[in-house]
């Protein structure tokens, strides 16, 4: 398959990009290289004869119709995005323009060229989302794809927007829509801003560990690899029109997450005081959602995916990868380092 991929140098975009090449694939990625796309994280495949990397914007509408027109993929797949919800509360402006502007620019491109070859049916165009467009959940329940969106954040409500645009062209154009909405992903690549490799990064530096409010947000943890495994098979086998919830069943406080972080690092390396003892208790974020919880049967059930790798497994995983590679997020972090606490209101 020829799959043009957007965003194919962030986090996640990057390791479809791997498995996509790996598998034998063609892969054109284009990707903006903002500030979390980079690719240090193509080096392994970056002279491979079947990837093809183009420096564009999906907000230039003319570079998307020519970059389409040149390449003839045989799919579209959308992971290019503003992501990050606290830069989204400093900020909203760049996340309504990618995700809403962007999305639109790259649909009314892919429209136009499946259009122009015959509107074949096996073309597809993939939307990656998330689950935080469904709001927030109390202690009970799960997200299906029924349920109905209720986002409360400027991220989130950017991400619905583009969701309902990518529907409406499969229902007005017959455009061979798919989107997944995905819980929490972590793993290696992540770019130092999220959770995760901020706790491990800011440990292992011996620094505070932030938490916001009292820790006890509920988030669902899906590892990469088992993400970008659905992302494929959704591809290969989804059902156009339909969209796919995946999540691994994986439901974690933060402050969970940031113990269980502590207790790798405690095995590692030793120290004076447990890691745990850097815990720090901040400001919560504004309109912060207090769980999410995937409810991926209609994945499982129609296309047979399951997650492999368990959530202490893809952890320990995860942490070791950033013990390894302060090659990869040292000069990240002088790059972008953030002096001042984003995602505050006052």
């Amino acid at each position: 398959m020829k799959i043009l991929i957007s965003g194919g140098a962030g986090f996640i975009g990057s390791a479809v990009v791997r498995s996509a090449i790996s598998r034998g694939d063609t892969v054109i990625n284009v990707d903006a290289l903002k500030y979390s796309g980079n690719l240090k994280n193509l080096q392994k495949i970056k002279n491979n004869k079947n990837y093809i990397f183009e420096h564009a914007d999906i907000c230039n509408l003319k570079e998307m119709q020519r970059i389409i027109k040149e390449y003839e993929p045989d799919s579209v797949m959308h992971l290019a995005a503003e992501s990050h919800v606290d830069r989204s509360i400093d900020g909203p402006e760049i996340f309504i323009n990618t995700n809403v502007i962007g999305t639109f620019n790259l649909l009314e491109a892919t429209k136009d060229y499946w259009f122009s070859i015959g509107k074949p049916k096996d073309f597809r165009f993939l939307h990656v989302s998330t689950d935080e467009v469904y709001g927030s959940l109390g202690p009970k329940g799960k997200f299906t794809e029924e349920t109905p969106y209720n986002p409360r954040s400027p991220y989130s409500a950017s991400k619905a927007a583009s969701d309902h645009l990518v529907r409406s062209w499969g229902e007005t154009f017959e455009l061979p829509i798919l989107i997944t909405n995905c819980s929490n992903n972590y793993g290696e690549y992540q770019f130092p801003e999220k959770l995760i490799p901020t706790i491990i990064i800011n440990a292992l530096a011996g620094n505070s560990l932030p938490i916001y409010g009292n820790g006890e947000n509920i988030r669902d943890w899906l590892f990469v690899d088992d993400h970008i495994n659905a992302l494929l098979l959704v591809l290969d086998k989804g059902t156009p029109g339909r969209t796919y919830n995946i999540g691994a069943d994986n439901e974690l406080t933060n402050l969970e997450i940031v113990k269980k972080i502590c207790s790798i690092l405690d095995n590692q390396y030793t120290r004076v005081t447990p890691y745990a003892e850097l815990i720090s208790f901040v400001e919560d974020r504004p309109g912060h959602d207090k769980r999410y919880s995937i409810d991926s049967t209609r994945i499982r059930s129609e296309l047979g995916w399951k997650p492999h790798v368990s959530f202490s497994a893809g952890l320990e995983k995860t942490v070791q990868w950033y013990i390894n590679n302060q090659n990869w997020w040292g000069p990240l972090q002088k790059i972008h380092s953030v002096k001042a606490r984003l995602g505050s209101t006052k």
